[in-house]
């Protein structure tokens, strides 16, 4: 995307008629995710060098497994099949945390998870499509996923708490936009029901990632919003190593319009902060532990490559997966992103991806819509009878 078609998108998000509204940004944000999911998962845990080589050049949609028909027993990949348009567990965490709020229909917290998600990972068999098979959730998921089942269900650990001492990556951060969604154009309200609910999964930066996702995708689905919005809205809010991390690579991002020529000023950029180290697949003895001087790699990238795009869903997600690493994950977040901006997710893309995975994809965005209305009526009506109250107590009037 050249300079001025950047431009010519930022005036068009801008303008009033042609706002995208609730549902364009809800489904636009949650089929982005899933299929930027997909996109990424067959190139996870490569180099850009690496992925360039297999695939002869970049990777530019959909691709087969990196081990080809050998996916079954070629490690570390096996048992799973990842490609062909086969989204991972950051899209079946998205719809699970989805069902959450269809059963609540409400602000969710930590007690939320415990109460629902787990038992739900746990008793309710769904099509995994990278094992090909339908069985519990709870046997695709990664170890710092599986430490919801180990804390809350099997050591019955205060839900608010219980993410301490996990693995602190993005594990909480990768299906927050749900959250974000709920909350939309409402930044903080979106970080803070993150922190609560990340509480149950995730500690110290990788528990502030998945508040700065949610706050990313509220401000992502605000009228007029632009990436450089998103960005300045996420600067807001982050603390510590995570707002840094940001904060450089952001920078790093702004001098660049084309993928090719940031992905290694991005890595480079954004490496002070990560723990996990220069070698993906090896991580250093310091990686993902605790720290307030760290932050996890996706979410900074996602938003570097969201601005290098200038908001453009293809753009955004072909950086992100072509960045490598894990680049599933980073392609979820950037999609949710450019596609809550209102940038439309390339039809035979999502197509390819709902027949792959035996899943509809906008389902999950139906349901959410109605429930983030239904809780935007509850929030007008509890700020209605909060103003009464503080009325009646001698402070300001407000008007109707």
């Amino acid at each position: 995307m050249t300079p001025k078609e950047s431009k010519g998108l930022k005036e068009e998000q801008s303008s009033g008629p042609s706002l995208p509204g609730l549902d364009d940004r809800i489904t636009g944000a949650l089929v982005g995710a899933a299929v930027g999911d997909a996109l990424g998962g067959p190139v996870e845990g490569y180099s850009p060098d690496q992925i360039a080589e297999r695939h002869g050049g970049r990777v530019h949609g959909v691709v087969g497994p990196w081990h080809g028909d050998d996916w079954r027993t070629a490690r570390p990949i096996a048992p799973y099949h990842k490609g062909d348009g086969h989204v991972t567990d950051d899209t079946l965490m998205t719809h699970a945390l989805i069902r959450v709020y269809a059963r609540v229909r409400d602000h969710l917290d930590a007690h939320a998870i415990a109460d629902h998600l787990v038992p739900d990972l746990m008793t309710n068999p769904r099509w995994i499509p990278e094992l090909e098979t339908e069985t519990l959730p709870l046997h695709r998921l990664f170890l710092a996923e599986k430490w919801l089942v180990a804390r809350l269900a099997h050591a019955h650990a205060d839900p608010r708490e219980a993410g301490v001492g996990n693995i602190v990556n993005c594990g909480a951060a990768m299906y927050m936009a749900p959250v974000g969604l709920v909350n939309a154009a409402n930044p903080a309200a979106a970080y803070a029901e993150a922190l609560d609910i990340a509480g149950a999964h995730q500690s110290s930066y990788g528990r502030e990632a998945a508040g700065v996702l949610a706050a990313a995708v509220a401000a992502a689905a605000s009228p007029g919003a632009t990436p450089d919005s998103v960005v300045t809205a996420c600067l807001s809010l982050a603390k510590d190593g995570t707002r840094e991390a940001i904060e450089k690579v952001c920078e790093t991002a702004r001098g660049h319009s084309d993928f090719e020529s940031a992905l290694r000023p991005l890595r480079a950029a954004v490496a002070p902060y990560d723990t996990v180290g220069p070698d993906y697949r090896a991580p250093s003895l310091a990686a993902r532990r605790p720290s307030r001087l760290h932050s996890i790699e996706e979410l900074p990238i996602a938003l570097g490559m969201l601005l290098v795009a200038g908001g453009d869903y293809r753009h955004a997600v072909l950086g992100a997966v072509n960045y490598g690493r894990d680049c599933d994950s980073i392609a979820t977040m950037a999609g949710a992103l450019a596609g809550a901006l209102g940038s439309p997710v390339p039809e035979d893309w999502a197509k390819t991806v709902a027949e792959a995975s035996r899943l509809d994809l906008w389902e999950p965005a139906r349901t959410l819509t109605e429930v983030a209305r239904e809780v935007f009526e509850r929030d007008v009506r509890r700020r209605r009878a909060h103003e009464r109250a503080f009325t009646a107590l001698g402070g300001t009037a407000c008007s109707d």
